[in-house]
């Protein structure tokens, strides 16, 4: 099979899809399960095989260059571990390609003929044996049919054809699951499954059904769903998370340098070393405040020990050792691990301490923290951030804090360390609440602007193009920037975890439900955001839910 540009099936490639370096694949006949697409005018595609993601997807010819010709040139098209997995596996089956013949076995040309098959099975059965019937075991609606020697023959052959067909024919089954339907008043399954006899329905089966269908009884015909892989429903190419890269304790934010602040004689507590955590904790070190440290994976504290932070062994150990402890980690039940787990907050004495939760939460979990550290003499602030890993980094957050006034004082240094600004929003909670309410419209704001590029792209648009215009409209944002050029470079490194944005979405959709407030959009991002975490995009970037919306 081959074109006008001479591609035959086997012939290995570089393929591009939209969004997406090239990737080496290879030419391959459609597997069954591939839908297919509508071609525009006058430019043929061609299903392509991706090696390292082991899927297909169709491409256009213009998007495909021969291997062997553009390797040197593509090999340094893309950095990611997963393309350097890819050029690797490529490689190998260009040297032993029988090793990799188990990788093609959906494809149509390695699929057996059902035609063909379900004719051998019938000229076979023909000259079978007699076969003895039990009609103790045999529908009702068979026995007549079955009761002579000539007829126990054609049954023996009918049978062996059955199980070869694409749709089962199951007496016993229909009868018990068209009773139990009934017998539960599940009047629409019990019409759905005599539908299925219908006379509308029997010739759907006769027009759908391969082969000789004259032996099949039509009342007791039961249809099943083949058994059909859904490997097509993820058929996109896997997009590599970049490593994020260690943090470079060596360097002073450029915001940092242009601050004057005087750090405190108090000493603070830091629990969590995540991608905000690091950020944040170099700042206070940067700025001359005394830090203790606290993370589970304790190699992740070395750095900040060399950069002069102490290390503790538990949380309560970092709460004894310090005035004041922030907690910044991944969720709503870690931060409530943190003070009611094992070694935790609540084992150490609080009298006279500070605890501010930097944590994402919700206002429940706010409120249950600080009741029981007000309870056992301590002060509580929740401080939220709004910002990402860059932000941390350069000490350009936004903190929203409430709770404890003079505690919100007492930190107002770490505060100028960490932030551009901060805001004291009262009594606990509304902080928390502010945080949903901004990580809300973020998150809307971020689904749209993937969805936007992805009907460009769909659309014929170039994606550089939208941004340049939107940039010069009042809908730009630093944020929308930052996001659609990772959207387009298709890497996604993680500044903001997917997973985190999905589950403020989902914080946020709870605080609304039980104040009887409707956030159907909202909503309706949270399903995105969802589906992208469940196709493995979690702990990417937020802006990998284009993945979601372009696939």
């Amino acid at each position: 099979m081959t074109d006008s540009k001479g591609y035959a099936v086997n012939d290995l490639v570089w393929a591009k899809m939209k969004g997406f370096s090239p990737w080496p694949g290879r030419i391959s006949e459609p597997p069954a399960e591939l839908r297919r697409i509508t071609v525009k005018k006058n430019i043929p595609v061609r299903c392509i095989f991706f090696f390292g993601s082991n899927n297909y997807a169709w491409i256009e010819e213009t998007q495909i260059k021969p291997y062997h010709e553009f390797k040197e040139k593509l090999l340094s098209s893309c950095k990611s571990a997963g393309f350097k997995e890819a050029v690797q596996q490529i490689e190998e089956f260009i040297a032993t390609p029988e090793k990799f013949q188990h990788l093609f076995s959906s494809e149509a040309e390695n699929r057996p003929d059902p035609d063909v098959e379900f004719n051998k099975l019938r000229e076979g059965s023909t000259e079978s044996e007699e076969t003895s019937v039990n009609n103790t075991t045999t529908p009702a609606a068979l026995e007549t049919v079955e009761s002579t020697p000539t007829t126990a023959k054609k049954t023996a052959a009918r049978k062996k054809v059955r199980a070869s067909l694409p749709i089962k024919l199951n007496v016993d089954k229909v009868a018990a699951s068209t009773t139990k339907a009934r017998s539960i008043g599940n009047k629409a399954k019990a019409a759905a499954l005599d539908d299925a006899t219908s006379p509308k329905r029997k010739r759907k089966i006769l027009n759908d059904t391969a082969g000789d269908v004259s032996s099949i009884d039509l009342d007791t015909f039961s249809p099943v769903r083949r058994n059909v892989p859904v490997s097509h429903l993820l058929n996109r190419p896997t997009v590599a998370r970049p490593a994020t890269p260690e943090i470079d304790m060596s360097s002073v934010s450029n915001a940092l340098q242009s601050r004057n602040i005087q750090a405190s004689n108090l000493k603070f507590g830091f629990l969590g070393l995540g991608i905000m955590g690091c950020g944040i904790v170099k700042n206070l070190l940067n700025s001359g405040h005394s830090v203790v440290v606290w993370n589970r994976t304790a190699t992740k504290c070395r750095k900040f020990q060399e950069a002069g932070a102490e290390i503790a062994d538990t949380p309560s150990d970092v709460i004894e050792m310090t005035d004041v402890t922030f907690s910044c980690v991944s969720d709503p039940q870690v931060a409530k691990d943190l003070v009611f787990g094992n070694c935790g907050v609540m084992s150490a004495n609080l009298v006279g301490k500070g605890y501010v939760e930097m944590t994402g939460v919700d206002p429940e979990t706010s409120q249950d923290i600080a009741e029981q550290i007000i309870s056992k003499g301590g002060r509580y602030l929740e401080a939220q951030i709004q910002g990402s890993k860059n932000q941390a980094e350069e000490g350009t957050l936004i903190i929203l804090a409430a709770g404890e006034r003079l505690l919100f004082e007492e930190c107002q240094t770490c505060f100028e360390a960490i932030s551009r600004n901060s805001f004291y929003l009262g009594d606990v909670g509304n902080a928390t609440k502010m945080n949903l309410v901004l990580q809300m419209i973020s998150g809307v704001m971020l689904a749209g602007i993937a969805e936007g590029l992805a009907l460009a792209d769909r659309a014929g648009l170039q994606q550089k193009d939208v941004l340049e215009v939107l940039e010069l409209t009042s809908m730009s944002s630093e944020m929308l920037m930052q996001k659609g050029n990772a959207i387009i470079k298709g890497e996604f490194p993680t500044h903001q975890p997917l997973k985190h944005m999905q589950k403020d979405l989902k914080l946020a959709l709870n605080m609304a439900d039980g104040l009887e407030q409707s956030l159907p959009i909202t909503a309706a991002s949270n399903e995105v955001y969802k589906h992208a975490k469940r196709l493995g995009y979690g702990s990417h970037d937020a802006s990998a839910v284009y993945v979601r919306a372009r696939f």
